[in-house]
């Protein structure tokens, strides 16, 4: 998979966040990276073997206080990693061997990537709204961050 095909699923996950939410989100500059780095992952808390798929950094709105944007203020950014998405794409749909010698993904893998992006980025942009990992959890299980494109 491209690059520049990966970044248009990006932003078009992005584009299709429900208005009363993606309309709030301010001062956030979106990412893609290939990897996460070593940072990233003790950013992320992440244990070994594991990796990340997204991260949000920045101060989630919970968090500002009335000072917050007076004067020149840096964006939080949220990454999404573009080599552990399109892996966990691959092992889902059984072909990971065929990417690992690069070949082009497959129309299914496609959405699963699709899939797997969207859902990042609802993650990321509920971290970047205050929530932990367990109260995004409990509406991923609930089923209440879905979104349709």
């Amino acid at each position: 998979m491209t690059k520049k095909d990966f970044e248009a699923m990006v932003a078009d996950a992005f584009d299709h966040v429900p208005d009363k939410f993606r309309l709030m989100v301010k001062n956030v500059a979106l990412l893609i990276e290939d990897e996460p780095s070593a940072d990233d992952l003790r950013a992320g808390d992440v244990s070994p073997g594991n990796t990340l798929l997204g991260l949000y950094k920045g101060i989630p709105v919970t968090e500002r206080g009335d000072g917050y944007g007076i004067g020149a203020t840096l964006p939080d950014t949220i990454t999404i990693f573009r080599g552990p998405i399109v892996r966990m794409a691959a092992e889902e749909s059984g072909v990971g061997e065929l990417i690992a010698w690069g070949e082009e993904p497959t129309e299914p893998m496609k959405k699963r990537i699709k899939r797997i992006i969207r859902d990042t980025m609802w993650h990321e942009i509920a971290h970047y709204f205050g929530m932990d990992e367990f109260d995004i959890e409990e509406r991923e299980e609930a089923g209440t961050n879905e979104f349709k494109p």
